[in-house]
């Protein structure tokens, strides 16, 4: 009990006495169980690495505020461009669907028909164009303002 004692002792001031030595050194063990790191060797074929400590490379005077807005200011422009890029698209789309429903209509009055009978649908067709068309300008009215919006809030940010 009194060696283990001791040898506590010694320890602890060699640690006192020399605290840098103690601490930038380590062993690495590789044994069966797995590797482990310890202060002391724990084997044969434990090896000695060198701690080193290098100083705080963040300097003081950085303005952490400051770079903090600039990320979330970059966040944002990020994320309106997405937002209008988003847009865009679905102004495509509608673009798309109106072309599509036009084409329709139009391929219904180029079917074999008599000539009363593609007056009558002809007629048909022009109003349901103009329901096609009324959608869309809506449609297209409302994305339009959506866009216009997110491109002035990114203008605030650029």
């Amino acid at each position: 009990m009194k060696l283990c004692t001791l040898f506590v002792i010694f320890i602890s001031l060699l640690l006192v006495t020399n605290p840098v030595s103690a601490a930038e050194q380590y062993y690495k063990c590789v044994t069966e169980k797995g590797t482990t790191f310890s202060q002391f060797p724990c084997g044969e074929q434990a090896t000695e690495h060198k701690l080193t400590v290098s100083p705080n490379v963040t300097p003081s005077n950085v303005n952490h505020v400051k770079a903090l807005n600039s990320l979330e200011r970059e966040q944002i422009v990020r994320n309106l461009n997405a937002e209008i890029r988003s847009v865009k698209h679905k102004l495509a789309i509608l673009s798309r669907d109106r072309d599509r429903a036009e084409y329709e209509q139009l391929q219904r009055l180029n079917r074999l028909m008599s000539d009363d009978d593609k007056k009558k649908l002809s007629k048909e067709i022009k109003k349901q164009l103009k329901v096609i068309n009324k959608t869309f300008a809506k449609n297209t009215k409302t994305t339009n303002k959506q866009l216009s919006t997110l491109e002035k809030k990114l203008k605030r940010y650029k």
